[in-house]
């Protein structure tokens, strides 16, 4: 059995690239929704729909371990995969989703006040409001929307990406941790980390993701020992263009990305 990660578009290839860093024994299969990008600004039932659809797909692509990178499904599909669809679609299968390791990282270091920056989706959900409040009822969270966040990264517009963030850089100036909510954000947290006032710690999913997934099979070893172990990293997108190559080849240099059809 192999792992499986999706995400919306190619913003969780830098994820992958995070998985495959610390465990690069493994074998892996990207699939990016670039058809329906972004999912951030679709009907939650759309997002449902998407991701199940992706589930399944991945699932006929023998992958035992799935990990949603996508923040916006994972908000919205998740607990109906992980508590209707998996258990009798495919009970031996797990579904996994990053927001919860990454509540745990944003918690470490004691904060007291912490912003969420994520899609409209992501933020209309409160999930991480919710989840960060389970952990500790005290905590002050300020959730702000970025719709501009996606389109621009996805279509290499750093500079319209950059001045965006430098907005909403400026709308958390009271904070300790800044959560990405995104896994496209990754890709600008540079340039967050240089607007942000001095002190934010800036949690970004791709540098946490690597240790929670290490983490996760040391502890379910009736999982890992399923998985196949042939360094083998499969890319697939439901949409292909010259942009998405040289996004995917930036970060897997001798990885191919291929374009399928996913109606399950």
């Amino acid at each position: 059995m192999k792992i499986g990660v999706f995400d919306s578009g190619l913003g969780g290839l830098v994820i992958t690239k995070a998985f495959v860093e610390h465990l690069p024994e493994y074998d892996y299969v990207y699939y990016g929704d670039t058809k329906n990008l972004p999912y951030g600004e679709k009907t939650s039932e759309q997002v449902l729909a998407y991701t199940i659809e992706a589930i399944k797909f991945l699932i006929k692509q023998n992958c035992g371990l799935i990990i949603i990178a996508c923040n916006t499904a994972t908000s919205i599909a998740l607990r109906y995969l992980q508590q209707k669809f998996i258990p009798s679609y495919a009970p031996d299968v797990k579904v996994l989703g990053v927001v919860i390791p990454t509540v745990e990282e944003a918690l470490e270091d004691n904060a007291k006040r912490i912003g969420i920056l994520a899609t409209q989706a992501t933020v209309n959900s409160h999930i991480y409001q919710q989840e960060l409040l389970k952990l500790n009822p005290n905590l002050d969270v300020f959730e702000i929307a970025s719709p501009e966040l996606v389109p621009a990264i996805e279509n290499n517009d750093f500079a319209t990406a950059y001045k965006f963030a430098e907005q909403y850089a400026k709308r958390f100036d009271n904070i300790n941790s800044l959560i990405l909510g995104c896994t496209h954000y990754p890709l600008i947290k540079t340039k967050l980390r240089e607007v942000c006032k001095d002190g934010i710690k800036i949690v970004s999913q791709d540098e946490l993701m690597g240790k929670k997934l290490a983490d996760y099979l040391n502890r379910h070893i009736e999982i890992d020992i399923c998985l196949s172990r042939n360094k083998e990293i499969k890319v697939l997108v439901s949409h292909n263009n010259d942009h998405y190559k040289e996004v995917a080849k930036s970060l897997f240099p001798n990885i191919s990305i291929e374009e399928v059809l996913t109606d399950a």
